[in-house]
């Protein structure tokens, strides 16, 4: 199954959007302008949009520290993020999530988290609340190849299994657990196997073919909806940088990055969008300004927004309730 022109035209605006979004970030905090620490997922571009793309508006996600592209994906506001990294007050969490506990509820967004497989135990947290209300809607966790190590992963996926819960498990294997190498820490060489330990479907696809995995995911919502449980996803992909901004990625070689780069997976649909004369050149050229003029914009909104006021700092720390005032 293939989508529409115009889902795959979507798919590539996602993409390049991601992709802009993250180059233009590196550059401001390069510049000395966003504060903090910054991960970046340049070069992962394919499974934020893949997987979103194959959601409902109303369908959730939990991400991981290496989020901005998820948010930007599930259709989160630009401005609101760009702030949000700024620190300033105007940001989706009024900048005190910042780039690695950032949350937008509006989009189904639920949280990036600093905490390796947190995710995978919140999912299922979430499949349960979805099952009791039988909206039929499904939660998908991200997660690296590092965290699918941890306990918290195991945990998730078998109360998910055994409850039956609408979660979908998509592992972002990159290569590398910070600087420790997947082939060197990861027994049994597939994260995608493991899910046969729980009784539940496990696929190993290529996360670079933005297709390939918005076709996995389609399958795995499908099979959450008929309450038939959980799916684990595994997306072979590489980032193109460091594991931080700054990182000097002695742990690796360039030859790696450089295979990343010539399996680019924006430059991939780009190129069967134009042999299927979906796209040209000027349809391409207005896609890219279109972006840029938008990420212009969120520079220019964060710079100009305020900063949070010191009184701001003990607000916002609890969740409100309906039934409260």
């Amino acid at each position: 199954m293939t989508p529409a022109p115009d889902r795959l035209l979507a798919m590539y605006a996602g993409m390049l959007r991601v992709r802009l979004f993250e180059e233009r970030v590196r550059e401001l905090f390069a510049g000395g302008r966003i504060p903090g620490f910054l991960h970046t997922s340049v070069g992962q571009e394919a499974v934020a949009v893949g997987v979103c793309a194959a959601l409902r508006p109303d369908d959730y996600v939990l991400s991981t520290h290496r989020g901005h592209g998820h948010l930007v994906a599930k259709g989160g506001s630009l401005r609101g993020l760009m702030a949000e990294l700024y620190g300033k007050a105007n940001g989706i969490c009024h900048g005190k999530g910042g780039t690695m506990h950032i949350a937008d509820a509006s989009v189904g967004y639920l949280g990036a988290n600093g905490v390796l497989a947190a995710g995978c135990v919140l999912a299922p947290g979430v499949g349960l609340s979805i099952k009791h209300r039988r909206s039929g809607q499904v939660v998908v966790a991200f997660f690296g190849d590092g965290a699918a190590n941890r306990g918290p992963f195991h945990e998730g996926v078998n109360l998910a299994a055994l409850w039956k819960l609408p979660v979908i498990f998509v592992c972002e294997n990159n290569r590398w657990a910070s600087t420790s190498a997947h082939a060197l820490s990861t027994a049994g060489g597939s994260i995608a196997a493991r899910a046969a330990g729980y009784g539940i479907p496990g696929e190993s696809i290529d996360g670079n073919d933005v297709l390939a995995v918005w076709d996995a995911v389609t399958r795995a919502a499908a099979r959450g909806r008929r309450g038939d449980g959980p799916s684990l996803v595994e997306a072979h992909t590489i980032r193109w940088v460091g594991h931080f901004e700054g990182d000097p990625q002695a742990y690796r070689s360039k030859e790696e990055v450089a295979a990343g780069r010539r399996t680019d997976p924006v430059a991939r649909l780009e190129r069967l969008l134009r042999d299927a004369k979906v796209l040209d050149d000027a349809h391409a050229q207005r896609v890219r300004d279109g972006i840029v003029a938008e990420i212009d914009d969120a520079v220019a909104h964060a710079e100009a927004s305020p900063l949070p006021e010191p009184h701001e700092a003990l607000t916002d720390l609890f969740a409100s309730y309906p039934w409260r005032d």
